[in-house]
């Protein structure tokens, strides 16, 4: 009995301190103390969004680009909550899918509303290999007739957002085994009533879709993606070449949007602006050895092209399939010069690699300059900045304000 009642004061406790939480446009400092019970991609997706609609957080299309091309907002964000009206009327003005293009999210600007699904699916796209589009379409397409319908496409990304963070739960459970709260002449608040108060809070802030399939269109607010894929009726249809292009299109969007970051309306950049960009997002602290040796080892400076650009990190969405060709030159114990890089790459991916990007490649991570490239070095600081830095990343250990928001309403009961 006695157990009974200090589980019943302590779960009172969390929903009256989750209610903070809630309170999205009125007690933001409330909420940032949840960081500590987030996934990464959860106090990313809360460092970046701007609005709110019916206790939900959302991104803009102008907030997504921000946050998968910068490291923090540029300004401090204020969730404004929007009316039904206004979201109306931002739906209305969305496109359809055959009028997509690489400029969509940048077109759109403020006008969309982007739910915390569908930034780990729009995540994922960047991420994605061509060859992997139809893979991905198909998983989609869950009656196989070829075409995706609206509901389909929630239920999987439901699936989807379950599964990512499953996965990053799995993969942060050292960290979290390790969080043992402790106050002065207090007992040890158990593991097991934070995990619940994460999860618990993660739902309230970001569950867009409801548990039922049968209910899954009705229960969710329409976004810019659905009016966008599925037609402001819902009743349309997404085929696979539609899919595709805006799949192709996103790609290229985001990395033309971190190419002319760098270009300054000029058709290159340079070779220290292309390893600035590498670099970013990984877990190399000392990045200024590889530019210094680069700087020494490319004297003039050439530049690097779109094209180029473009076919680095469409290599880098095949790292996997170049990982276990890689692999084969280890196993025969044979070094890694430029042309066994350059065959590597596309015998694993299709890619062609120009010889000026592989040789600035090697120029970059070759640091004992002996023309050979430390390839498990190399593809630890590809996959950091692939994932965009999300492996890597180090959550703000925030929590003494809600620690004592719990402790008062425990204690006073």
């Amino acid at each position: 009995m006695a157990v009974a009642i200090v589980n019943q004061n302590f779960f009172h406790a969390l929903k009256n301190c989750s209610l903070l939480s809630l309170k999205v446009t009125e007690n933001r400092s409330d909420l940032e103390d949840l960081h500590l019970y987030a996934t990464p991609r959860e106090q990313r997706f809360r460092r970046f969004a701007s609005l709110e609609f019916e206790g939900q957080l959302y991104m803009t299309p102008y907030d997504f680009i921000q946050a998968v091309t910068n490291d923090e907002p540029k300004c401090a964000k204020k969730w404004r909550s929007l009316s039904k009206q206004e979201l109306n009327q931002i739906l209305m003005e969305t496109p359809p899918v055959w009028k997509g293009s690489s400029k969509l999210f940048r077109n759109l600007n403020e006008k969309g509303v982007i739910s915390y699904t569908e930034y780990l699916f729009l995540l994922c796209i960047l991420t994605k290999p061509h060859a992997g589009f139809r893979i991905a379409f198909n998983m989609f397409d869950t009656d196989g007739n070829e075409m995706v319908d609206k509901k389909e496409f929630l239920v999987l990304q439901e699936i989807f957002r379950k599964k990512n963070e499953k996965r990053e739960r799995k993969g942060d459970e050292e960290k979290r085994a390790m969080l043992v709260l402790k106050t002065e002449g207090e007992d040890l608040v158990p593991r097991s009533y934070w995990d619940t108060l994460r999860r618990s809070t993660s739902q309230a802030l970001f569950s867009d879709l409801a548990e039922r399939a049968d209910d899954i269109s009705s229960s969710l607010s329409d976004t810019t993606l659905l009016v966008h894929f599925f037609g402001k009726k819902g009743k349309a249809e997404l085929n696979f070449e539609d899919f595709y292009r805006f799949m192709d299109n996103l790609q290229t969007e985001v990395l033309e949007i971190e190419f002319l970051s760098y270009s300054n309306g000029m058709n290159t950049i340079s070779e220290e602006d292309f390893a600035h960009i590498l670099l970013r997002y990984t877990n190399v602290e000392n990045t200024s050895s590889y530019l210094e040796n680069m700087r020494c080892r490319i004297p003039e400076e050439k530049g690097i092209t779109f094209d180029e650009f473009r076919s680095f990190f469409q290599f880098l969405n095949n790292l996997e399939d170049f990982t276990i060709a890689m692999q084969m030159y280890n196993f025969a114990s044979r070094s890694i010069g430029q042309d066994e890089f350059k065959r590597a790459v596309y015998v694993a991916t299709g890619v062609k690699l120009s010889p000026h990007l592989v040789n600035t490649v090697f120029k970059i991570f070759d640091v004992d300059r002996d023309d050979q490239l430390s390839y498990k070095e190399f593809i630890g600081i590809m996959k950091d900045r692939l994932n965009r830095g999300f492996r890597g990343y180090k959550p703000i250990q925030r929590y003494t304000t809600f620690k004592s928001c719990v402790r008062k309403e425990l204690y006073s009961r």
